[in-house]
């Protein structure tokens, strides 16, 4: 039982804890994104999408559609980021409605196109592309450890590139030049403008990281949770990576650990459901299990979270 917690805990934790991660990064820069929810389904229908029609013309077997998938949904992310980005840099929006609104449009647009390629490619009424389901690994050695071994078993692909990823976006974050103007731009927009560097293409492009970061989530929850693609998988799970970023107080290893908090407890719930041989309707309850956590942690924790000093506030270079 604590071996399948662990292993249905880590697949949903680590896509949260990616789209936290592009969370981070746009909010460090200043620009506060509740859109990380839309932006999730948008990179995931497209990543779906490229997926469906490369499983028709590739062999059963053949895992090109799945890490196709994978990038076009970062790119697809990316490009429907841009809306957010154009929205709160360029014509100063008020972000937080920005983001509302570009989740409501994203659900509404990702079900409409989803209807429609299907009756115009497939000839079906269905709001679902059907995906493979993806392959799993199990490390020899590492997986017969006790309890940790846990970790090595069952491995789906994206869990590796997602770790992948988040080495990568910890080190330009912390280590690089860029990182390091990104963090200013979410404290102290001023001082990097008055330095010569551009505040707006710099929450520009925070902003479009974020979009890849939560099109790859969206993707690897379409593989985990049903092996296809639906705009109701991914419902909430953008406001819970929010939470966890909030818990893990904007910081990169912090949020990861409020991540897997999540992911185990929900894992935990199903598996409880399971071994007390509850009613199905029980399933469904467990669900909110991480959100009752949220909650949870919101009133004890709250209090001590800072956030950066310019997030949210709209930076006009012409009032220095």
């Amino acid at each position: 039982m604590l071996d399948k917690i662990i292993i249905d805990g880590l697949s949903f934790a680590l896509p949260l804890f990616v789209m936290a991660i592009g969370g981070i990064y746009s909010e460090r820069s200043g620009i506060t994104n509740l859109a990380l929810e839309g932006l999730q389904g948008a990179g995931a229908f497209v990543g779906a999408l490229v997926a469906t029609f490369l499983m028709m013309a590739l062999p059963s077997e053949s895992q090109i559609p799945y890490y196709a998938a994978m990038f076009t949904a970062m790119i697809g992310g990316m490009l429907y980021a841009m809306l957010h980005a154009v929205l709160c840099v360029n014509f100063k929006a008020n972000q937080v409605i920005s983001g509302v609104v570009i989740n409501i449009l994203a659900m509404a647009l990702t079900v409409f196109l989803t209807k429609v390629v299907n009756r115009i490619a497939f000839g079906a009424a269905s709001d679902k592309f059907l995906l493979n389901v993806s392959s799993r690994w199990t490390i020899p050695g590492l997986s017969s450890i006790p309890i940790v071994g846990a970790v090595f078993k069952d491995i789906y692909p994206f869990e590796v590139i997602i770790v992948l990823v988040a080495i990568i976006a910890w080190y330009v974050l912390y280590r690089t030049r860029y990182g390091m103007h990104v963090r200013a731009c979410g404290d102290n927009p001023q001082a990097v403008d008055a330095a010569g560097i551009d505040v707006a293409k710099i929450r520009f492009s925070a902003v479009m990281i974020s979009g890849a970061l939560s099109g790859l989530a969206g993707m690897c929850f379409a593989y985990s949770i049903s092996a296809k693609y639906a705009s109701t998988i991914y419902v909430g799970y953008g406001y819970l990576s929010i939470a966890a970023l909030i818990f893990g107080s904007w910081k990169i290893l912090p949020t990861l650990g409020a991540c897997l908090l999540f992911g185990f407890a929900k894992s935990a719930g199903h598996q409880i459901v399971q071994v007390l041989e509850m009613p199905s309707s029980y399933s469904d309850l467990v669900m909110v299990f991480p959100y009752v956590l949220t909650l949870l942690l919101l009133i004890f924790f709250s209090k001590h979270n800072a956030a950066p000093k310019a997030l949210g506030e709209i930076y006009d270079k012409g009032k220095r």
